[in-house]
Formats: C-alpha cells, structure tokens, sequence
C-alpha cells in the first residue's frame, strides 16, 4: 500500500493535507474505504484511538453505514462528485457512548498521475456545540415570544436603532390605539404624536449606553379613538443584548394606570382609599410564592371569609375546597407550579355563611418571572361565578327535558311520514312521494340533533353510561362505512389492519366513526374522496379519518372539541350544526379510555383519529 502511494500521490500532497490541515482530515484508499490516515482531529471527532489507522472505516464505524455514508462515499469514489454536508447530523458511539454530533465536512475524490479516482479525503470541523446553542436560544424565544403575547401587561419590542416595532401584543396596540399593521414600521412613523415628547430620544439612547430605563406614573399623549387623550403609565425599557453585549432590540413593558392617577388626582387621598377602591373589586385578588403558599388577600377575601391576614390563607382555601374536587385541583395546581404555565379551573368553594353549601368560583393565576426567568410569585384571582353555573344547569335542564318532549312527536311524525310514503308509491305518485321522502330525511336530522342535545345534557350530568362488551372492531367500520356511503358521493377509501375484538360500548363507537365520518364529508364539499384507516398499536386500535377539505388553522385545532364550537370556511360561511359532534365524540372516547385528537393544515384537509384500548385494564 505504501509503495502504491508513493507511485500515485506526492509527499508532499500527503504532508499538506495531513500535517499541516488545523482541522479533522482523513485519507479513504480504494472502494473498501481503508483509513490510510487520519490527523488527530480526526481520530477526537470519531471517538477513536490510532489503532484504526488501515482498517476500513465502516469496520470502525460500524454504526454511520445506515445513516447514509455508504451511498454518499461510493458517489465520491465512482463519479468524482464531491459532496459538501452543512451542519449534519451524526449518531457516533464515542468511547461507548452514542451520540449525536453535528459536522461540516467535504468528500473529495483523490486522483493519482493517471487520473484515476484512488480513495476519498475527507475535511472535517464539529459544530455539535454551536447546533445546540441555538436550538436552545430558539426554544427560549418561543417561549418568551408566547408569554408576552399572552401576558396581562402591554408588551413590545423595538429592533435597531431606528426603532422598528418588532413585535406588540394586543394589549399594547389596545394601549396605543393602534392595528396590527403598525408593526414593521418605525415607533416615531406609527405613533407620530410622540413627536415632542421624550420617549422616542430615551429609547435610543439605550441603544449607547445598555442601561434599562424604567418610570411610574409616567405621562403620555396617545391618539386612542382618533382624540389626543393623556394618560399614565409604569413602564420600563429592558436593552435585549446578544453574546456579544451589544444591544439588538429593547423589551418595552407597561401598565396603565391612569385610573389610579386620575383618582388620586380628584380625591387628594393616596394609599388607604387607593387600596380600598382596590379591595371593592368583586374578585378576591390574591398572590403566593413560587411554591404555592399564599402571600396576601385583598380586603374583599377577609371580609368573605371572616379571616384575618394572620390566618393560614394557604391551608384556609384547600379546606374550603369540596373534599372530592380538592385533589383534582391540588394535582393541576401542582402541574402549572411544575411548568410555570397559568391555571385556569372551575372549583367549589364552601360558603362562609352557610358550611353545608358551596359556591362556584373561577381561579385563575399568572407566574411572575424575575430578571433571571425563575418564577418569583403567583399572581391570582377567585370569581364569583355560582349565578352563571346556575343558569348554565338551568339550561342544561331546559335542553334535557325540551328534547326529551321533541323526541316523542318526531317518532310519530316520522311513522306518518313513512306511511303517506308507502301510500303515494302504491298509488303510483312518486313525485310527492320523493318529496315525503325529502322530508322524513330532514326528519331524520332533526331527530339527530335532538339526540346531541340528549347526549350532551346526559355527558354535563355524569349520566351516559357505557353498555361495554366485546365486538368485532373491523366489522364495525365495515358496517359504519357502508352506511354513511349509501348517502354520500364521496368516494370512501378504506385501509384496514386486523384489529380483532375490542371491549367498549358497540354503538357509542360506532357513533364516533360515523360522526368523524360524516363531518369529513361535511368539510370537504369540493373533494372527492374521504380516506379511512385502522391499525392496532400495541394494545389500542386506533381509527382514523382524512379529508381534503377546507382544513383547521392552527390556533383553532385545540377548540375543535370544545362543546358548541362550529367550524368555518369564512365569516360569512359556516356549516350547518350545533357544534355538539365532535365534543360528544370526545367524550364518549375519554369515558372509554381512549384519546382523541385532530392534526390539520388550513386549506389541505384534516386527520381525526382516536385510540381506545382493546381490553379493558
């Protein structure tokens, strides 16, 4: 081999490429890829000690040949064609370990005095350190970008010294009286009744100096409704800097408190009637540290509970909590103080005034992060909201027996229906028969409607019970497909695995399939196919519906299932229905142990699929 290289490549190409190269490089010789050599660099970047050094390079790395290097190597060595990797990921089992790195490299072909291709060079530099970095300041910024946007304060960010709105939140476009479209232009061009006022020169002069500027109180004039109006706000600008200190952007932050002003102004009195105008507010108001035990309650608690600010708030809320809700709280409340997202729950509160009744209340809370995104306390509100779930079981009640009353006149309309039908066919009048017949279909929609509300009101009071056994869960699709095809001209495609016998409720399941069904029909009124499949996944079966239709943005696919809620092509189209389907489905499946779930793209089509597990635990 030595003997070879000497007659084919120079000594000096060898000494060039692999001395005095300050990167990883290797030579390759022949079509088994022999590591002729390879520098230092390279030998660190493998994980490998000398020892490799003639031995073939898939022998050493046994585990890249199935990442693609085979194929890439052998396009090198037989048609010349250098290959260039950017960023590339790579599993390599450094010293025992697997891991993925990322590297930029070259393949090369070398040639000998002939021309002929003889082996492959390879320049190596690993940027795994770099890759990760900025995957995490990526991850970092969506994060950040999602709580300032749902953040209670008014929020923007200003890039460059010339001050592009970058980014504000509808609070602070509510605050500036402005749209969306403000946003790409420069701070003094969208709002040019700052002109005159300080806050355009404060701002760039962040950008030279880095310090953070922050004011209470302060006063502004805005165009808000087409009139130049006054108005106070505490604000602060944060300079954003990037890893070389400089600054690249600024954080503005602010919270209006013009009322609190305005009213300090008129009554002349500060702290102790700004704090009860405060504790008037009809919520209790209250924050606690990063690990959940409270901190303060306004004046309208104490006064709800007869408790004092010396009393164990903490331990007060959860005994006031019904004993059979209180631990479903505890663990949600735990979740968000686990990943330092708000809570938002329904609950009961016993009523101070009466200890054998409960009030409904709404508590919500918010994290507040300090300067180094640790949460610093819990910002929290109760709402009173037993009146509204009064009404709310008023109407629950309402649809329950109005349906109820529906069903029994609609069972015997449709019997009428029916025999006018069979009557005007033997009579031989098949023009008003098809329209009876038109009719009992509309018949038939109604009654499916009055069914949803039935379901619904049954689902609100814990009283759908499941009639479970075990079932053939292919024939099932078999028979659901058949009948929603006898009504609809879209193709159904069917892709089917042996699913076996389930255990659940048979006719519960089937009224999934046919509802995920039918509403793919629904929304894809210019397709022609509705794609079904099935499949077993260790120990569920799983069904699936694809359509081609009008699709689900985004930011709407987590409310698909919410009780009520329609879909629509635009504002001025929505489909027909209640919006009861989809909420039903979900929790005849969540009921069955299984799990539900939707996956779209807005003009391409959706996915519904569900999972429920084939025996029952």
């Amino acid at each position: 081999m030595k003997s070879f290289l000497e007659q084919n490549v120079s000594h000096e190409s060898l000494i060039t490429l692999f001395s005095q190269a300050p990167v990883a490089v290797s030579l390759l010789i022949g079509d088994d890829f022999i590591i002729h050599n390879a520098n230092p660099q390279m030998l660190g970047l493998w994980g490998r000690d000398a020892s490799v050094i003639g031995r073939s390079l898939f022998e050493v790395l046994p585990e890249i040949q199935s990442q693609g290097f085979v194929e890439i190597l052998n396009n090198v060595y037989r048609n010349g064609e250098i290959f260039n990797g950017n960023r590339w990921p790579v599993f390599l089992d450094k010293y025992g370990v697997s891991e993925e790195c990322f590297f930029n490299f070259i393949y090369a072909p070398v040639y000998n005095d002939d021309k002929k291709i003889i082996g492959v060079s390879i320049v190596a530099t690993e940027v795994t350190e770099q890759v990760i970095s900025e995957r995490k300041l990526k991850d970092s910024e969506y994060r950040f970008e999602d709580l300032i946007r749902n953040s209670d304060y008014s929020i923007a960010i200003y890039r460059t010294e010339d001050l592009y709105v970058e980014f504000a939140n509808e609070r602070m476009l509510k605050t500036w009286g402005k749209d969306a479209s403000v946003l790409g232009m420069k701070l003094e061009a969208a709002l040019p009744e700052l002109e005159g006022q300080p806050f355009i020169g404060i701002l760039k002069d962040i950008f030279k100096t880095g310090e953070t500027y922050a004011a209470n109180e302060d006063k502004v004039d805005l165009i808000v409704n087409g009139t130049l109006q006054t108005f106070y706000y505490n604000f602060s600008y944060k300079p954003l800097k990037n890893q070389d200190g400089k600054v690249y952007a600024i954080l503005n932050m602010a919270v209006n408190v013009t009322d609190l002003v305005m009213a300090r102004k008129e009554i002349q009195e500060s702290e102790n009637k700004l704090r009860d105008l405060a504790d008037s507010m009809p919520q209790f108001v209250w924050t606690c540290d990063h690990n959940g035990q409270i901190t303060y309650m306004n004046n309208s608690w104490y006064k709800y509970t007869g408790s004092t600010e010396k009393d164990d708030q903490t331990k007060l809320v959860r005994n006031m909590m019904r004993p059979e809700t209180a631990e479903k709280v505890d663990k949600v409340w735990e979740e968000s103080i686990k990943s330092t997202t708000p809570f938002v729950m329904e609950y009961e509160l016993q009523d101070p005034h009466n200890k054998d009744s409960y009030r409904w209340f709404l508590g919500r809370a918010v994290p507040n992060f300090g300067e180094n995104g640790e949460v610093k306390q819990w910002t929290g509100t109760f709402t009173d909201i037993n009146e509204f779930k009064q009404l709310e079981t008023q109407k629950d009640n309402f649809l329950g027996i109005a349906s109820h009353e529906l069903k029994t006149p609609l069972t015997s309309l449709k019997l009428y229906t029916q025999f006018i039908k069979t009557n005007l066919e033997k009579s031989g009048d098949q023009k008003n028969a098809d329209v009876v017949k038109r009719m009992d279909y509309q018949i038939d929609r109604l009654t499916e409607l009055i069914n949803e509300l039935l379901d619904v009101t049954k689902i609100q009071k814990g009283q759908m019970p499941l009639n479970e056994s075990y079932f053939d869960f292919d024939q099932l699709v078999d028979e659901v497909v058949e009948e929603q095809q006898m009504t609809s001209r879209h193709k159904m495609i069917v892709s089917k695995s042996s699913t076996g016998t389930v255990f659940a409720d048979r006719h519960r399941i089937s009224q999934v399939m046919a509802n995920l069904i039918s509403n793919a029909i629904k929304y894809s009124p210019d397709a022609d196919e509705v794609h079904i499949s099935t499949s077993l996944e260790g120990d569920q079966a799983k069904f699936c519906v694809r359509d081609f239709g009008i699709g689900i943005p985004a930011d709407k696919q987590s409310k698909v299932f919410d009780q009520y809620y329609r879909i629509s092509e635009s504002k001025e189209h929505t489909f027909p229905g209640l919006g009861l389907g989809l909420y039903i489905s979900s929790e005849i499946i969540k009921k069955t142990g299984g799990k539900i779930s939707v996956s779209s793209v807005e003009g391409e089509g959706s996915d519904f699929c569900f999972r429920i597990p084939k025996n029952k635990n």
